[in-house]
């Protein structure tokens, strides 16, 4: 029992290292690196008087520049070091938190390197290219921290592939029960089954709304002659059971378009955060070019 008992404590020690956060790795190790170096960086440009004023071409300039251009080749090499299946010494868990946080960092850093001296040439390009490659990276850790526990409350157990299916399912269900309608009826289900999106637009995917859906408008058409025909007096089996099938079919697009919204706001950054990183890159390259070649 006592062996059982602490292989059971070993396992949920385990789970629990395992289940820790990036950001809190070896209690915020990295989040007290970079405090300590955005600290040094501060009491160094501090402690400095450089003539006739700061700016990245003194001593002190020079000092921080190389040591953000030297943080910004290693923090872009996370790509390759995802490729790297290992736990020890240098685990992906603890990459990530140094990478997030000595990201943070360059802001003090980068911006004491120029002095607050900018200008609309490639220098002050570099400045704001790392300002937006820092900047979608926090976007990037918010909606992880939120939007996985979405994904998963939505789903309820479904993957997107079933999620699908379902649609599939109620689209030939329509298809059948909409046979022995009249022309301008059936006209109604064609709208669902043909002008009908599940994913959309970008614009539609982030703010959840879909003003042109087929299913949404054959769903109101239909509603509106049941309520007709019950308000006359002569109920139709038929329509009643295509505006059915229709509601379901709308609670079906609602799950599968939140599912697709939630999976496009997670990834969406990276479409921001790689190609600037590639464009930060480069623009440091020339940065470092052009102050070599003609200051």
């Amino acid at each position: 029992m006592a062996a059982r008992a602490r292989g059971t404590a070993t396992t949920s020690g385990a789970r629990d290292i395992a289940h820790s956060g990036f950001l809190a790795h070896r209690g915020g190790r990295w989040r007290k690196v970079a405090l300590a170096l955005s600290a040094l960086a501060i009491a160094v440009y501090a402690l400095t008087d450089p003539q006739p004023r700061p700016n990245g071409g003194t001593a002190t300039g020079y000092l921080l520049g190389t040591v953000g251009a030297l943080l910004i080749l290693w923090l872009s090499l996370i790509g390759l070091r995802k490729r790297i299946i290992t736990t020890r010494p240098y685990s992906l868990k603890g990459w990530t938190s140094a990478h997030v946080y000595l990201g943070l960092s360059l802001i003090v850093i980068g911006t004491l390197h120029t002095g607050f001296q900018l200008g609309f040439n490639v220098h002050g390009l570099a400045y704001g290219l790392m300002l937006i490659v820092v900047l979608s990276g926090l976007y990037g850790i918010a909606v992880y921290a939120a939007l996985p526990a979405q994904l998963s409350a939505n789903r309820n157990e479904a993957t997107q592939p079933q999620m699908l299916e379902a649609l599939r399912a109620l689209d030939r269900q329509l298809d059948t029960a909409a046979q022995p309608l009249d022309r301008d009826e059936a006209e109604l289900v064609r709208l669902s089954l043909e002008q009908c999106d599940v994913g959309g637009g970008l614009v539609s995917r982030l703010t959840g709304r879909y003003p042109r859906c087929g299913n949404a408008r054959a769903r109101a058409a239909v509603q509106a002659i049941v309520d007709a025909r019950l308000r006359s007096g002569a109920p139709d089996a038929r329509l009643a059971q295509i505006l059915f099938l229709l509601e379901r079919k709308d609670a079906a697009l609602a799950q599968a378009r939140r599912h697709i919204g939630l999976k496009t706001r997670l990834e969406i950054w990276l479409y921001i955060h790689v190609p600037a990183t590639f464009a930060l890159l480069a623009a440091l390259l020339a940065h470092v070019l052009s102050v070599f070649l003609y200051w």
